[in-house]
């Protein structure tokens, strides 16, 4: 059903974006759509703050195993997003969603193949995908 729904965006992309259907169209849209979708986040920080950011260095002792490092990874985030700014912040994803659809669709690459190599490589790699 997934593959279903991706393959459904992708080809409702391709039939409502006109105006930028260019290779270099799409790249530039991609990345306003990329800033933009920072600077909502940024915002819940500084304009309205839902969020806070504390970006202090985690806690790491000395000799941990790779293993346990999950156990000492921070967000940084406190508190989370009020519903204005988690609809300013899905919004702008949404965005970003289909303009990455649209470099899909003009390299006649399927969005649902990407997310599901991905899927079986962070799968098969777990913990050494390095992610």
């Amino acid at each position: 059903m997934k593959d279903v729904i991706y393959d459904e965006f992708q080809d409702k992309v391709d039939e409502v974006l006109i105006r930028h259907a260019s290779l270099l169209d799409i790249l530039s849209k991609i990345n306003d759509a990329e800033s933009k979708s920072n600077r909502a986040v940024i915002k819940s920080i500084t304009n309205c703050g839902c969020i806070t950011l504390d970006a202090s260095k985690s806690p790491l002792p000395e000799g941990t195993e790779y293993e346990a490092l999950k156990e000492y990874r921070a967000d940084h985030i406190k508190g989370t997003l009020c519903p204005t700014c988690r609809e300013k912040v899905e919004e702008e994803l949404g965005n970003l969603e289909f303009y990455i659809a649209a470099l899909c669709n003009a390299l006649d690459i399927s969005l649902y193949d990407v997310m599901l190599k991905e899927y079986k490589k962070i799968n098969t790699l777990g913990k050494f995908s390095l992610y």
